[in-house]
């Protein structure tokens, strides 16, 4: 059933079929990334394949109201330590997509506010993946993802030592300990690595942390939660593109390794000990099984 029609909700339909087909993500550059943290809030579009724009789901305007009060009562969209600047992606030919922050943009817009902070976000595109897969040097490749695999809160997890002023001020998220040094290792052992995440993060991000830890990366997928037509699209092209570029693709976990052979569909799954040393001697003993069968 259809969300009932409002002003705000012709406005938004509005909008999504002015840009529909028309906008395009394209590359914001350094500078750009870096200086730009306010733009005009008309600069700003919402995004048609976000449920805020769905006909069936539409805005909640109980969350608008509620930022509409904050910001009639004095209080900027100034980021603080409970607000983030809008998540947005730069668009061809004009402005900005927004990725997250539909409902605070909505409020600022319906209250007059004129400028938006925001944090421009290059997300994985079909180009950037057919670039890494041109640029890799291998045949074989290991997956892992950062939200689940990678990524940890060190209050409960071993963490490696955080990063030396000031890039513990840049990189805030903790990487669990060992991961560099397994990554190291599948790397030296003709693995091309490649990282998932459902996280909004810039490729260039991503790729600067890991260098900050001697880790290459040889391919980087982002925003993989984020449900449109156009990642569903790159997500079958993609798979097209690995399993020919790629014999053999093995993905980690925290507890587990598995391996797959694309040719065949055929798997194997093996668990891995949770301690950091563990896990990489257990993956180490994986690897050299699995050489050790090729040969035969």
């Amino acid at each position: 059933m259809a969300a009932p029609k409002t002003e705000f909700t012709e406005f938004i339909d509005s909008e999504v079929k002015k840009y529909e087909g028309v906008l395009v993500p394209v590359k914001a550059g350094f500078l750009e990334r870096t200086l730009v943290k306010w733009v005009p809030i008309r600069k700003l579009h919402p995004n048609p394949d976000d449920e805020f724009c769905f006909p069936s789901i539409g805005p909640n305007y109980g969350i608008i109201s509620n930022y509409e009060k904050t910001f009639r009562a004095g209080h900027s969209m100034r980021p603080n330590g409970d607000e983030e600047p809008l998540m947005v992606e730069k668009v061809h030919p004009d402005g900005y997509m927004i990725l997250n922050g539909h409902h605070r943009w909505a409020a600022a817009l319906r209250v007059g506010i004129k400028w938006a902070p925001v944090s421009i976000i290059n997300l994985t595109q079909e180009t950037d993946i057919e670039n890494m897969l041109r640029n890799s040097e291998h045949d074989k490749r290991v997956t892992i993802d950062l939200d689940e695999a990678v990524f940890c809160n060190a209050a409960e997890t071993d963490a490696e030592k955080p990063l030396h002023f000031p890039f513990n001020r840049i990189y805030k998220e903790r990487i669990r300990l060992g991961v560099p040094s397994l990554l190291h290792y599948l790397g030296g052992q003709g693995y091309d690595i490649w990282v998932y995440t459902s996280g909004l993060y810039s490729l260039e991000y991503i790729r600067a942390y890991f260098k900050r830890y001697s880790v290459k990366l040889d391919g980087i997928i982002t925003g993989t939660a984020v449900k449109t037509k156009r990642n569903a699209e790159r997500k079958k092209k993609s798979e097209q593109l690995f399993a020919a570029k790629y014999k053999e693709t093995i993905h980690i976990d925290n507890e587990t390794l598995v391996r797959v052979l694309p040719e065949t569909g055929a798997y194997e799954e093996f668990t891995l000990g949770s301690a950091p040393a563990d896990r990489l001697r257990d993956v180490a003993d994986i690897i050299k099984g699995i050489k050790e069968n090729e040969k035969i």
